[in-house]
């Protein structure tokens, strides 16, 4: 029976995209555990996993108390349950789990994998700290077998810097969308409209979407001034999320005069009867990896509006949505306004990332996830120590 032990920085990775591949690898007959920061476990988690091991690292990736006890309990667990795969995401949790088993990996034959949701170094980021981070991971890189990433961005730089060698490096598309649940059909009209009724949008009025944690890098900020530079009475704008700026960007949303249109929604577990209420999802982020709300969109048939940034760039290609400058004000608002005006231009841009969805089916990352656990075992048994 293979092991598997999933690692991720916060309970809310999991949640939120890795809970199909654990179920999946359970129902194959393997021991799947997971390992994460020393929160809350909500019972989804717990009932998805054989154990959950949490440890008390920080959230920050330059944090130097997460080398300080952590590894030693990561390197115990690791030898006591003999996995045969580590797989590790998000950028905290790779850093200190490849640290920890920089040495056990080849005495114990575990095949290490990270998966990057996005590198911490991008356009988006001083010269100073892309240096620091690529350092970073330059390092770490000696102590894996295997690099995945998700956007073709990430992909370039991990074979132009060596992150691993080229046929180490696996690109996926994603970590999936579940097109059963995210499509047209699977929210009936009656379910959209009752959306709507609840923020009191009459039928002839448009309703701008944003799904997203209000932190920084998301900017919302943008888009209420984008919005508000709209000046359009009979349309809406609708934020979904939660943060610590969510309380700053309702005085924002009062000060440039568009609380009235505003609606903050905060955490909502409808995201496909919203989609399927709006006219446009906007992402006008500064940094990303494979935004998932933008694939929930175009899964939905919803036009998209995102910001030329790596991630969005490979989702919204060919037509399939809007680019627009980070940052650019006039821009975003210029596309709003097409998107809501253009029905056919809209439609047309809808249908073209309908289609485009279909490359990001959950069920087709679970197949390349089986080929690359297939290639990981294999290369652990050609090289697992005599017993």
């Amino acid at each position: 029976m293979p092991r598997l032990l999933i690692v991720t920085t916060i309970p809310a990775t999991l949640s939120a995209f890795l809970l199909p591949f654990a179920r999946h690898y359970r129902a194959c007959g393997w021991q799947v555990d997971a390992m994460t920061r020393s929160e809350p476990i909500t019972p989804d988690i717990h009932s998805a996993f054989d154990q959950v091991w949490t440890l008390p690292w920080s959230r920050h990736p330059v944090n130097l108390s997460n080398l300080i006890g952590t590894p030693q309990r990561i390197r115990q667990i690791v030898e006591r349950e003999r996995y045969d795969i580590v797989h590790v995401h998000t950028s905290v949790a790779a850093f200190v789990t490849r640290y920890a088993l920089r040495d056990l990996r080849r005495r114990l034959g575990v095949c290490v994998i990270y998966t990057a949701h996005g590198f911490n170094f991008d356009q988006s980021m001083p010269c100073h700290k892309n240096l620091a981070f690529l350092a970073l991971e330059k390092l770490a890189s000696a102590w894996m077998d295997y690099q995945v990433v998700i956007n073709r961005t990430d992909e370039l730089a991990a074979v132009r810097y060596r992150l691993a060698p080229p046929d180490r490096v696996w690109y996926m598309p994603g970590i999936g969308v579940d097109l059963t649940h995210y499509c047209p059909e699977s929210i009936p009209d009656a379910e959209a409209e009752a959306v709507r009724r609840e923020m009191g949008i009459a039928p002839n009025e448009a309703l701008v979407l944003m799904i997203a944690e209000f932190i920084p890098r998301k900017r919302h900020t943008d888009v209420l001034r984008a919005f508000a530079q709209l000046g359009r009475r009979d349309t809406h704008l609708a934020l979904a999320g939660t943060g610590p700026l969510l309380e700053p960007m309702r005085r924002l949303a009062d000060d440039l005069g568009i609380a009235g249109q505003t609606h903050f929604l905060g955490y909502r577990s409808d995201v496909p009867a919203l989609l399927r209420a709006a006219a446009v999802m906007i992402l006008p982020s500064r940094q990303e990896g494979l935004p998932r709300s933008i694939l929930e969109a175009m899964a939905m048939g919803v036009p998209v509006i995102g910001s030329d940034i790596r991630g969005v760039r490979d989702l919204l290609a060919d037509g399939a949505g809007m680019i627009v400058p980070v940052g650019n004000i006039e821009a975003l608002t210029r596309a709003m306004a097409r998107v809501i005006d253009d029905r056919a231009a809209a439609r047309a841009m809808a249908e073209r990332g309908l289609e485009q969805a279909q490359r990001y089916d959950l069920q087709r990352i679970i197949a390349l996830h089986d080929q690359l656990y297939a290639a990981a075992l294999s290369k652990r048994h050609a090289c697992a120590p005599t017993m």
